[in-house]
């Protein structure tokens, strides 16, 4: 009993937020397939999450030094399968457009980066911030 309350509960609150969505920009993507980062992208882009649709993803790595390293590869053909959804990416926060309005940011990459990170969405305007665990030091 307490799982079908807990399923219609869940339905519901699916039903009430899909009317509205936030706009979600991804700090940190990481190698499709093994990244938490991209994993959440996938969540959003399949749908997993209602409310949230994916505009931005900022990957300084694969898109900068990295592309012609390991995972690189495997990052140009997510990039290519993604964008064409409406998904823009770029190498830097300061790349990506500035929010019109309310938007989350989920920064997923390493703990002693994301202090930088969240300063730099804050200046940029971003309203929301998510860290991915375990968080900044």
């Amino acid at each position: 009993m307490l799982s079908r309350t807990l399923a219609r509960t869940a339905a519901t609150t699916a039903r009430r937020f899909a009317s509205t969505t936030t706009p979600v920009a991804l700090v940190g993507c990481g190698m499709p397939g093994r990244g938490m980062g991209w994993y959440h992208a996938k969540q959003i882009l399949d749908g997993d999450v209602p409310s949230a649709k994916l505009t931005d993803i900022v990957e300084p790595w694969f898109l900068g030094g990295g592309a012609d390293g390991p995972g690189g590869a495997e990052f140009a053909a997510f990039k290519a399968e993604v964008e064409p959804t409406g998904v823009r990416f770029h190498s830097s926060i300061a790349d990506m457009p500035k929010p019109d309005g309310k938007m989350m940011a989920m920064v997923c990459t390493r703990t002693a980066d994301m202090p930088g990170y969240v300063d730099d969405l804050v200046a940029h305007g971003v309203s929301h911030v998510f860290l991915e665990k375990p968080g900044a030091p």
